[in-house]
């Protein structure tokens, strides 16, 4: 069974595909992986990253859940109950 945020999370579209935005910002471009927000789309880094900007937008927004957007990944993250779905 998954948390109620992962039940209920949005299906916002990732705003990129290619990069971290923020990252790019500061003229940083070795990021890991990449996760996108359910709710808004935003793109950012994963926790393995040096900046971790998936874990920051959460921190900032609230947002509950992301998504990982590697090929051939499909799972979700829910930062609220530290939960996988």
């Amino acid at each position: 069974m998954s948390c109620q945020h992962l039940t209920e999370a949005g299906a916002a579209e990732p705003l990129t595909m290619a990069e971290c935005p923020e990252c790019v910002a500061v003229g940083n471009d070795d990021w890991v992986h990449l996760r996108a927000c359910l709710a808004c789309g935003q793109v950012g880094c994963c926790d393995s990253s040096p900046y971790q900007h998936a874990t920051k937008h959460f921190e900032a927004t609230g947002h509950p859940v992301m998504r990982s957007i590697q090929p051939g990944e499909a799972w979700r993250w829910c930062f609220v109950d530290e939960e996988i779905g």
